[in-house]
């Protein structure tokens, strides 16, 4: 299944904009507030947002190679 280009979009900003800067978040307030799992937390956002980058580059090039053809 290929997404169109505005739910592209949409995934693509969640994933270099709010993912990371919702990590940096967690570990200031986390952190000024000593909560419990702040690295925990940030770690595993962190991971997510890595998967969800790779899979959208990878879909991005396959889509591109498709387009060429």
């Amino acid at each position: 299944m290929i997404l169109n280009s505005k739910y592209y979009d949409i995934l693509k900003w969640i994933v270099t904009i709010v993912l990371p800067a919702s990590i940096a978040l967690i570990g200031t307030v986390g952190g000024s507030f000593n909560w419990a799992y702040t690295e925990v937390t940030m770690t595993i956002v962190g991971a997510v947002t890595t998967f969800l980058g790779a899979t959208l580059g990878v879909s991005n090039s396959n889509y591109k190679k498709e387009e060429n053809k």
